[in-house]
């Protein structure tokens, strides 16, 4: 408003802060202060990160319904773990498992649980080498260099399929499983964007490149080939599935050895396909497995 005084008083006191240049004096002894008191104020910052990062973890900690501290053990190729779980994940089923001198395969179904116990143990890795925290009440691990191919997409932006994308990522766990070690290498599926036959004979020289050394593997796979050629290499586990004649049922805990039932079609029929389908595709299967008897 005109002749308001204090518009003219704070237009008189801008005009000083301009003439005497008051803020960039104020601002240049200001930086003055920080500089020479840098090491207190680094000190205060890294102070504050240790408090936030303790509080956090003290808080995860007590939300869980179980954990532990990891032991780090210098056996590679080694790894003991019980009632490992994810809590992310409402009314998770825990596993256990011990591994001594081989890596791991594992066979099963579609939702059974593979891809989840594998996530498992990649999440409780890093958990227990970076916050000496694990899901689990007990996890034995020798220190590790973790690489995982799990969730992958393909690429449009950049011209990348699936497979492409697939092919570059395990390319680099080729690279870096003859560095320093030892290496953890977690694989879902491997080759799934190409034809059987590839899929199965590039996935076999990748998984026995893999082993070599100190690194240790885990790969779940529905490639019952993969479990034949490997089974001198890796230790062959498997999740299961119960099916009548109305649903199909998990339990989601791992178990020693090879699937050895195969239940894919009989999910398609429980889940309404027609009949004159579903028994041509068992016909289908009944010949093809006798024709790969014939030539193992």
């Amino acid at each position: 408003m005109k002749g308001d005084p204090s518009g003219i008083l704070w237009t008189i006191f801008e005009i000083i802060k301009i003439y005497f240049l008051l803020e960039p004096i104020f601002l240049f002894r200001l930086l003055r202060r920080i500089e020479n008191h840098e090491k207190e104020l680094q000190e205060a910052f890294e102070f504050v990160g240790l408090v936030d990062e303790v509080v956090s973890l003290t808080s995860l900690r007590a939300g869980l319904p179980f954990y532990c501290r990891p032991e780090i053990i210098s056996d590679v190729k080694e790894m003991h773990f019980t009632d490992i779980y994810l809590p992310i994940i409402a009314g998770c089923v825990s596993n256990s498992l011990d591994v001594q001198g081989k890596s791991i395969l594992i066979t099963g179904s579609n939702m059974s649980g593979k891809t989840t116990f594998i996530r498992a143990v990649g999440i409780n890795t890093l958990m227990g080498l970076t916050l000496n925290t694990c899901f689990a009440r007990t996890f034995a691990s020798p220190k590790v260099y973790l690489y995982s191919a799990i969730l992958m997409n393909d690429d449009l932006m950049n011209d990348k399929s699936f497979y492409l994308e697939e092919v570059q990522t395990i390319k680099e766990m080729i690279e870096v499983s003859h560095q320093d070690g030892p290496n953890l290498f977690l694989l879902d599926e491997i080759y799934k964007g190409t034809n059987t036959v590839e899929r199965v004979s590039g996935g076999k020289a990748v998984l026995s490149w893999l082993n070599n050394g100190d690194n240790l593997v885990f790969i779940s796979t529905h490639d019952i080939e993969l479990t034949e050629l490997l089974e001198e290499e890796y230790s062959l586990y498997h999740f299961s599935e119960q099916v009548d004649s109305r649903n199909v049922s998990f339990d989601y805990k791992i178990r020693a050895g090879k699937m050895k039932t195969r239940n894919a079609i009989k999910i398609l029929e429980v889940n309404g396909y027609p009949p004159e389908l579903i028994a041509e595709a068992r016909q289908l299967s009944f010949e093809m497995d006798k024709h790969r008897q014939k030539f193992a």
